[in-house]
């Protein structure tokens, strides 16, 4: 009994140790099925940027070289997902130059992204961006590749078929078209250079460039200026931004006078963009002071409606302002010498600071008094029937019109201007356009008419404002010709008529009480009905105030502005 039992045991220890030697050979077959297959972390090149993956959270291999400032980073620890990926990478530290793997996670995007230099990547400031993410260095354990990309990696042949963001229009609120004008003299130096560059970029990130919205280019001046690129070359912020980037310092002086010039002559043009409805800004920024005069420069910018800033960065010290030639420089050159115009800097450290009073500004339409209006952009000639018909009182009510008239404008030496002539059979000039550069004085003149008495001779009188009047006219100036008269001419006014129209003068005809109707529309500008009107009695002319506003004002905005 005790040997069958002894047997027994034996067998059951021999099968135990076969299923046991059985089941661990099993285990290893097994494992040796399971076992996860090698995989190769995805490379990307030093361009992807995190907005083009997809999945949350993803591994990828950076190659080397990845420092290279044309890989745009935006922030610092918390980037923006339009950054490039393996340059942020660089930025934080995870990686240097030479590459390597590195984990990215998204997160939220930010209200603010800070722009920083660390570890030879400069990264750039951002106002805000829909969606952000951080890195880190290696993990312990690696997904496949093959979970990668079914977690959303886009392969790096993808990558150029897919949009980032939709294309912006821009911020219609800001329509603005607007010039740089950087300072690229030597004296300025490197750094500061550098320093003038990050503002514009700043500047251009906070517009929201676009179609809809702001334009901008920029001209650097040294002994001579030159266009970097024009309001049509690029469409939105980033590529602005780029460009910048891309900015060699010119050197030489500080020409900032001939820099406002060559902007007045050949950057607000249409061939370069120029919307034409937009309004012209240009900012002119100066490393102490210019090193020629910008007064008569910055006239005819204005005059062409041009909207000048001047940005001083280190003014001249006291022992160096007797080396300037103009030392009120800037309000000389500024649209309006009322401080909106004007921005002084103390250091070049603190013109960050500048960024958005000097956006707000730019962007306030209402306040770019420079910007050409149909009522602040032309010569106005008042043709006033002095004849015996009339009467003194009825003249004094013709008088009162052409102030109510006049009222409407903005008067300046820059902005409208107003002339005035009497005729009868003769012909008088009151005031010519270049003697009053005030609203009160233009009025004052105006009550100083003094009514004349005689025959009517209009076609003598059209003529003589031709001659007397708008020869004198600035060629950058709509020429406006106002003409009031109570009755038929006593000569032949075709001839006449057609010179100013072929002069280009628009021609306004009002006719009071016997004036023919038929010579009204003669004397008008084309289409008539627009440009000819006529009351039954001279009480009834301020009447006619408010379509005649309303006709130039609807004739200048239908026409390109510059």
């Amino acid at each position: 009994m005790g040997i069958v039992v002894l047997t027994m045991k034996a067998s059951v220890i021999e099968m135990f140790l076969v299923l046991l030697v059985t089941g661990i050979q099993s285990n290893q077959e097994m494992t040796k099925k399971m076992k996860r297959p090698k995989f190769t972390v995805p490379q990307i090149s030093c361009d992807v940027r995190a907005g083009k993956i997809t999945n949350v959270e993803f591994i990828v291999k950076c190659p080397p070289g990845c420092q290279d400032p044309r890989y745009h980073v935006y922030g610092a620890d918390v980037y923006a997902s339009y950054s490039s990926v393996c340059g942020a990478a660089v930025h934080s530290g995870v990686l240097d130059n030479s590459g390597g793997k590195i984990l990215v996670r998204k997160v939220a995007g930010q209200s603010g992204y800070k722009g920083s230099y660390s570890n030879g990547v400069q990264s750039l400031s951002l106002p805000r961006w829909r969606e952000s993410f951080v890195i880190s260095g290696e993990p312990a354990l690696w997904k496949p590749e093959s979970v990668l990309l079914d977690a959303g990696f886009v392969p790096k042949e993808e990558l150029s078929t897919q949009s980032l963001e939709p294309a912006s229009q821009g911020d219609p609120s800001c329509k603005v078209d607007l010039s740089f004008l950087i300072d690229g003299s030597s004296s300025i130096g490197k750094r500061r250079f550098r320093i003038q560059k990050q503002f514009l970029t700043d500047v251009a990130q906070t517009l929201d460039i676009g179609p809809a919205g702001p334009l901008m280019g920029v001209v650097q001046y040294g002994d001579n200026p030159a266009t970097q690129f024009n309001l049509k070359t690029h469409m939105n912020s980033q590529d602005v931004k780029a460009a910048i980037e891309k900015i060699s310092q010119r050197g030489g002086l500080s020409n900032a006078g001939r820099a406002i010039s060559f902007v007045t002559k050949n950057f607000f043009s249409k061939f370069n963009g120029n919307r034409g409805g937009a309004p012209n800004v240009a900012v002119v920024m100066v490393d102490g002071w210019p090193t020629d005069k910008v007064e008569e420069a910055s006239r005819l910018a204005r005059e062409s409606g041009i909207n000048i800033f001047f940005i001083t960065i280190e003014g001249a010290s006291e022992n160096e302002k007797q080396y300037m030639l103009e030392p009120n420089f800037a309000n000389k050159a500024v649209c309006r010498t009322n401080g909106f115009y004007s921005l002084t800097v103390q250091n070049w450290f603190s013109l960050h600071k500048t960024v958005q009073p000097l956006v707000k500004r730019v962007c306030d339409t209402d306040r770019l008094a420079c910007s050409k209006t149909c009522l602040n952009s032309a010569d106005i000639g008042f043709v006033i029937d002095g004849s015996s018909s009339v009467g003194t009182s009825n003249f004094r009510t013709v008088l009162q019109f052409v102030a109510n008239l006049s009222r409407e404008f903005e008067i300046s030496d820059t902005d409208t201007r107003i002339g005035a002539m009497q005729y009868t059979y003769e012909q008088r000039l009151e005031f010519g356009f270049d003697e009053y550069s005030t609203k009160s004085d233009v009025l004052n003149a105006i009550k100083r008419v003094g009514y004349w008495s005689g025959g009517t001779s209009t076609g003598a009188a059209i003529h003589y404002a031709l001659e007397q009047l708008f020869k004198k006219s600035k060629p950058n100036k709509r020429k406006l010709m106002i003409l009031i008269t109570d009755g038929r001419s006593y000569d032949d006014i075709r001839i006449p008529a057609m010179l100013a129209h072929h002069k280009g003068v628009i021609t306004y005809a009002i006719g009071v009480a016997w004036a023919a109707q038929d010579e009204l529309d003669i004397v008008a500008t084309h289409p008539a009905r627009d440009h000819a009107f006529f009351v039954d009695e001279f009480d009834n002319l301020y009447k006619v105030v408010p379509k005649v506003i309303q006709n130039i004002c609807t004739e200048f905005n239908s026409q390109p502005r510059n």
